[in-house]
């Protein structure tokens, strides 16, 4: 039995493991292979005769698949699967399997770091120091950017699965209020600092608004210039979850204005990002490069569970498959 996993760098770049994979079947990892669709041939010719197929952002389009007749599992290394047409890999007998809840806590703890770096501008602060603004300085201390206390405030949480719940409990630790939008209710978690309210009223009264809900259509472009229109003046923003759920040059606009105070996102519409995206040039915005998921910690629990997936497939007791 072989394995392929055609681009294994993002989750492995030295620091942890194949070995447990390794003991399932033969394994050959490519640290990259092609990130578009432009390149089937190649990602064909490394898949070769093997049974098992690990992605990341590599696609698996249709063409792909089809031209892989010994194929029977793919793991996606992610919890977003768009990258593989899991209808066409039904219709050839391919299970697909995702790593569903590997990275809750690490993409919650991004969250607030993006939100503490906001208020506090650890960072330029720091820099300041070293520059020897300190030491020339008249006066005991100072700051370039206006500090914000978090406590008393109203944190918006659109989409309040397992991430945005995490979030919530760390915002609630801060002295924060919670209003959480989500389509399914869970109503036993509201208490007198969490309650679910429609989003136009939490558009109205949070003070932080961020994003945890999934990239659909109805979600998608849902930080815009009419739902912006409708946030309180100084309301910051705060994207881990999907890039286009912003529609950016909306969101510069609103940065560059002063009706958003600030916005910490690490994810973008496209990625890598693209030089001309306006909210590389965006007045107060901070840009980190999608890595909320990526703490040692979450990626060993997402190794372990691709490890599990594949096993559990081999027991004939898959787990994790999105195309039943």
């Amino acid at each position: 039995m072989k394995t392929v996993v055609l681009d294994g760098y993002t989750l492995n770049p030295g620091d942890l493991s194949w070995t447990a994979l390794e003991q399932l079947s033969e394994v050959t990892v490519y640290d990259r292979t092609a990130y578009d669709n432009g390149n089937l041939a190649l990602i064909i010719e490394r898949v070769g005769d093997a049974e098992f197929v690990f992605t990341n952002k590599t696609p698996l389009p249709a063409e792909a698949i089809q031209a892989m007749p010994k194929l029977k599992f793919i793991g996606v290394l992610a919890t977003g699967y768009n990258v593989v047409d899991v209808d066409a890999a039904k219709a050839c007998g391919v299970v697909v399997a995702n790593i569903p809840t590997y990275g809750t806590a690490a993409v919650a703890q991004m969250a607030i770091a993006l939100l503490l770096e906001l208020c506090h501008h650890v960072g330029a602060h720091s820099a300041a120091v070293k520059n020897g603004d300190w030491t020339k300085n008249a006066d005991w201390c100072f700051w370039n950017y206006p500090l914000i206390e978090l406590a008393g405030k109203n944190m918006g949480i659109i989409g309040f699965g397992r991430i945005g719940q995490a979030v919530a409990n760390i915002a609630q630790a801060l002295g924060m209020k919670v209003l959480a939008f989500d389509n399914y209710r869970v109503k036993e978690l509201e208490s007198e600092t969490l309650k679910y309210v429609e989003l136009d009223e939490l558009l109205a009264q949070a003070d932080v608004i961020s994003l945890h809900c999934p990239l659909f259509e109805s979600t998608k472009g849902i930080i815009n210039s009419s739902t912006i229109a409708k946030m309180k003046p100084g309301v910051m923003i705060v994207n881990t979850s999907r890039g286009p759920l912003v529609v950016e040059q909306d969101l510069a606009d609103a940065l560059n204005s002063g009706r958003v105070a600030g916005a910490g996102l690490d994810v973008v519409s496209t990625e890598p990002i693209g030089a001309d995206n306006p909210l590389l040039t965006a007045k107060n915005c901070l840009i980190t490069p999608h890595i909320a998921w990526a703490p040692k910690e979450a990626r060993q629990r997402l190794m372990d569970i691709a490890v599990n997936n594949l096993k559990s497939y081999l027991e004939g007791r898959p787990v994790n498959v999105v195309n039943r």
